[in-house]
């Protein structure tokens, strides 16, 4: 089985927990803008903007996930093209969390 090293796991699952409380934060801004206002031509691209973010968020999620369990399913170690993937995942994942973040900052900015 390859192991990864303790700090390569912490940032993982702290990425991972970022991600999936970031797509809960996208799906109750895009609840809360429904509700309050509406699909109407004002919001229709704030909505449709939050549904992209809720979908990258999503698949930067999924990614970690699947090539996370590829590197601990290796034998008798984890290829370099292996865990290049997924320090790569991890990167792209960060940037996607990041630029998640701020969209959604100025998503409620203009609607409060």
């Amino acid at each position: 089985m390859a192991k990864l090293p303790d700090t390569i796991l912490t940032n993982i699952f702290t990425l991972k927990r970022g991600l999936i409380e970031c797509i809960d934060d996208t799906t109750a801004i895009e609840f809360r803008l429904f509700e309050q206002i509406g699909e109407t031509a004002e919001t229709l691209p704030e909505l449709e903007e939050l549904q992209n973010i809720k979908e990258r968020l999503l698949s930067s999620y999924s990614r970690l996930y699947n090539l996370l369990l590829r590197v601990y399913q290796s034998q008798p170690t984890a290829s370099t093209d292996m865990l290049n993937l997924l320090y790569g995942a991890m990167e792209s994942g960060r940037n996607s969390l990041d630029a998640s973040v701020a969209s959604l900052q100025d998503i409620q900015r203009n609607w409060n």
